[in-house]
């Protein structure tokens, strides 16, 4: 499934609202000059609203992405790609890609 690469300036969020951050930038990949992020790396997410156990099951504290390039790798490790579905820990909701770049497309 091709798709935009993402960076580290992907605007990535979990179902709540909370903002997810990457965990590991690829320095050797720039796209539009923000590094490409790696696949396996968890991301770290902050400001989750979902409400802790008794109240719910949250907040969402990481996600992962859990498909990614196959043909576009940095130091042989795929790159995260907006396509592919991403979840949260430990709430099990995905990780949504609002904005990232559009110049690289890979699958």
């Amino acid at each position: 499934m091709p798709g935009h690469l993402l960076t580290t300036a992907s605007t990535v969020a979990c179902a709540h609202q909370g903002q997810a951050k990457a965990g590991g930038p690829a320095a050797r990949v720039k796209v539009a000059g923000s590094p490409a992020v790696f696949l396996s790396p968890p991301w770290t997410i902050v400001g989750c609203t979902m409400p802790p156990p008794n109240a719910g099951n949250g907040p969402c504290v990481t996600g992962t992405f859990t498909t990614g390039s196959v043909r576009v790798t940095s130091m042989k490790q795929p790159l995260a790609m907006q396509q592919a579905p991403g979840q949260c820990v430990p709430t099990g909701t995905p990780l949504t890609v609002s904005q990232t770049q559009t110049r690289v497309r890979a699958t």
